[in-house]
């Protein structure tokens, strides 16, 4: 499985920019604490927080996933190639409770994002996020709860939901049993 290094990639777009830790926490929100551990390669960004940081930058977030420079009109990604990305903390260093894995990673200039989310333990910290964009999910396997602008949605296999990103929202696994979604995000 390949490693995409998002924590240099972060790095190099920051000294780019000849930004400081605190300008980049002072514009996305998020402490220098938390950039400093990204960019380490320490903990792994929510999605939320990897599409807030890219959208500081001016940058897709497959930006991150990206092996080359090349471009092809297609892309196909085998099973055993997703990229992985563990240890999915909050600003606060707290639990997520979910793993992400990139469905896409060559494939430059595309308009969104997919991404296959599991769910597979219950999160330490339940508060909600936003960042640009739209959101689609649609579970495959379990029950999850969506924290969606004040209100708790239900979702049990098959269903979906799709909405404005900006709105606060978070995604919860229900009781013990895994949760899998695809989640795409558009810009």
């Amino acid at each position: 499985m390949p490693d995409y290094n998002i924590g240099a990639k972060i790095k190099g777009l920051r000294s780019a920019k000849k930004l400081t830790l605190q300008d980049v926490a002072n514009e996305t929100g998020f402490s220098t604490a938390l950039i400093s551990q990204i960019e380490n390669n320490n903990v792994s960004p929510p999605i939320a927080t990897l599409s807030k940081i890219a959208h500081f930058f001016d940058v897709k977030i497959g930006h991150f996933f990206s092996e080359n420079d090349g471009d092809c009109p297609y892309e196909v990604v085998r099973g055993n190639e997703r990229t992985v990305i563990p240890k999915v903390v909050s600003q606060d260093g707290t639990n997520h409770g979910y793993f992400y894995e990139s469905l896409s990673v060559r494939k430059k200039n595309r308009k969104m994002d997919p991404f296959f989310l599991t769910l597979n333990e219950k999160a330490t910290n339940t508060s909600t996020y936003s960042h640009n964009g739209e959101e689609f999910l649609f579970v495959m396997k379990g029950k999850a709860e969506l924290l969606l602008d004040g209100k708790s949605i239900i979702l049990s296999e098959g269903d979906s939901v799709y909405f404005d990103a900006l709105l606060r929202h978070r995604l919860l696994s229900i009781g013990c049993d895994e949760v899998k979604v695809l989640a795409v995000v558009m810009r």
